[in-house]
């Protein structure tokens, strides 16, 4: 679907007065309304059609969205609502290709893999196919949050190197394909047809999600990698590389950030370890112009890695929590931003959440009303700093 040429010219300028990413940022899933679960469950249980379905998620969507206003953003999201989890629908998208599964199942929301604030388990991939772009798949997201919010919609989709992470070559090579290079291919190619759609419906600002970069840095990951035949080194560099494929083919004007966590699944983690061994190579030959960077507990390590990214490159610091229900202090955030500006100048960093508020539509956690009150510790916290969201 293309729109009015009146209608992109009224979001370029907006962007060109405000361009992403902003002071105040959030990373993109909200908090699912009991409604719309119970809603999902019914159509599940084949109680409820599709169209039921759609409109209990429309209704959840406008509420969304008027949460996102009533705080203050800049920008908007669909809070990731007719999504499961925040990547699993895109890769289904592309093929037989499963990202999200624990012991060879679905892995579900909730808790069932470990307590809330500790490790859980690491979801993996399966490839059942290869690789290919059918149609636009977050086209029809983005024309729902333009058409009913005058913010300017932020789309969020899994990085291009995600599926490959969670299964590695073995996945790759296990039935889909016989030549790794046609596999990486095929994810380029997939990648850069849904940015150009995006592109072509008015969408000027997507966020690519890409975990890997934030778990490299830890022993275990890099253990397990290593069972599985994977010199993590190696694949900082590949990743790299064929995350800067995409970048080089995006649409002219489209503003792209990377979000790196280290997982977010009912309150639980995957990963910990600082961005020490990853830094030089994410903010110096990974071509993305900003990131937003998990640092709400010591799982993160310190800001010490941040003098590295070049002048140019802006970062958002998650430096409040999603896992958890307590609020953090204001004044103890600023110093925490203070502590980040002697790596580098504060007219490069903005503040966010570490990760979103609900990566599988359990959700993590915490209350709707939690959720709205860190929302808006965001934005007083970047208007205290720099008198903007």
């Amino acid at each position: 679907m293309l729109y009015a040429p009146a209608e992109n010219k009224r979001e370029d300028a907006l962007l060109s007065q405000l361009k992403p990413p902003f002071r105040a940022e959030h990373i993109g899933s909200l908090l699912r309304p009991k409604a719309l679960l119970d809603q999902r469950a019914k159509f599940t249980r084949g109680e409820i059609d599709q169209a039921a379905l759609t409109a209990a998620e429309d209704q959840a969507i406008k509420d969304a969205l008027a949460l996102q206003e009533r705080v203050g953003l800049k920008f908007a999201t669909d809070g990731e609502f007719r999504r499961r989890s925040y990547h699993s629908f895109f890769y289904r998208e592309l093929g037989d290709l499963n990202i999200d599964t624990v012991g060879g199942e679905d892995a579900k929301g909730g808790t069932e893999t470990g307590s809330a604030g500790k490790r859980g388990s690491q979801p993996v991939a399966m490839i059942k196919s290869r690789v290919q772009w059918s149609h636009p798949i977050n086209v029809p997201d983005f024309a729902y949050i333009r058409a009913h919010t005058g913010l300017i919609p932020k789309i969020t989709i899994p990085g291009p190197c995600a599926l490959h992470f969670r299964g590695g070559d073995a996945a790759v090579l296990a039935s889909a394909y016989s030549d790794l290079d046609q596999f990486w291919d095929d994810t380029v190619t997939a990648f850069g047809k849904e940015l150009r759609a995006l592109a072509d419906a008015g969408c000027r600002y997507v966020q690519i999600d890409e975990t890997a970069f934030a778990k490299f840095g830890d022993p275990e990951v890099q253990t397990q990698l290593k069972a599985r035949g994977d010199d993590w080194s190696a694949l900082i560099d590949k990743y790299v590389a064929v995350t800067n494929r995409v970048l080089k083919d995006a649409p002219e004007g489209m503003r792209i950030g990377m979000h790196l966590c280290r997982g977010n699944r009912g309150g639980q983690w995957h990963a910990e370890g600082s961005y020490d061994d990853v830094a030089d190579r994410l903010f110096n030959a990974l071509n993305i112009p900003f990131y937003f960077l998990e640092y709400d507990s010591p799982r993160a390590g310190t800001f010490t890695p941040l003098r590295l990214l070049p002048r140019h490159k802006i970062v958002v610091l998650g430096i409040v929590s999603t896992k958890t229900p307590a609020m953090e202090n204001k004044d103890e955030l600023k110093k925490r931003v203070e502590d980040a500006a002697r790596q580098l100048d504060l007219d490069c960093l903005a503040v966010s959440p570490q990760c979103g508020f609900a990566s599988i539509d359990t959700g993590n956690p915490i209350t709707p009303e939690v959720q709205e009150q860190k929302l808006r510790l965001v934005v007083d916290l970047a208007r205290d700093i720099w008198g903007t969201a």
